[in-house]
């Protein structure tokens, strides 16, 4: 147990406390489970997963499970969040849709790997908190747009890659029609019995899919709430 006083050495210890539970959530949670690419496991270790969640949940930011984030949202697992990004395979150059902003925290691992990340967020509350605590945490390129992330960001298409962290009925079309070629979409999907992860893959103009794994999201919806 760590005892924590005030001034800075409260805020060294508190920081070193966060860096060890950061490195055990990757060494158990994620390597653990067969994540294997070494920018996505570096990512995962630098950025504070803690500065994402409300104070009263910090205790169990690197916990292997969502938290909720308010307005009836979730933070991701961990372990999600790494598979997902694992699966875009992330160039430095590259450019990336995020659908879902949520806490922010997803935005932060891909900037970690990518210099161009564009996130939309449908609740006003939720953008303007990821905003804040993006900033707070140094990731001042990241561009965070209040909107309905169905109809994706046309005004800065094509994208290498686009991740959608919230479900709806099907693929979006607006969001396969930005997609660069050679790019990648992972988005989860309302099937028969729950929700598959869906990986796409566009090569010669021709989008090719497939299913990756069975996942839980919150549904995908419009402003005024209905679900796509």
């Amino acid at each position: 147990m760590v005892l924590l006083t005030g001034g800075c050495a409260a805020e060294e210890g508190d920081g070193q406390q966060y860096m060890s539970l950061r490195n055990r959530m990757v060494e158990t949670q994620i390597a653990g489970r067969g994540v294997r690419n070494p920018r996505v496991l570096a990512a995962m270790r630098k950025v504070e997963r803690h500065r994402f969640v409300p104070e009263k949940y910090r205790s169990m930011a690197y916990a292997d499970r969502p938290l909720p984030i308010g307005e009836g949202q979730t933070i991701s697992q961990p372990y999600i969040v790494a598979f997902m990004t694992e699966f875009l395979d992330l160039e430095k150059d590259e450019k990336v849709l995020e659908i879902g902003t949520g806490s922010g925290y997803q935005a932060a691992i891909l900037a970690e790997l990518c210099d161009h990340v564009y996130t939309i967020e449908i609740n006003a509350v939720l953008a303007n908190r990821a905003r804040e605590a993006l900033t707070a945490a140094g990731y001042t390129l990241v561009h965070v747009r209040t909107g309905d992330g169905y109809r994706g960001w046309k005004e800065h298409a094509p994208f290498d890659a686009i991740i959608v962290t919230c479900a709806p009925s099907k693929v979006p079309e607006p969001l396969k029609e930005q997609l660069a070629e050679g790019g990648r979409i992972i988005i989860p999907v309302d099937v028969a019995f729950g929700q598959e992860l869906v990986l796409l893959e566009k090569t010669g103009g021709v989008i090719r899919q497939r299913e990756v794994l069975p996942v839980r999201f919150v549904p995908m919806v419009d402003e005024d709430g209905r679900e796509y």
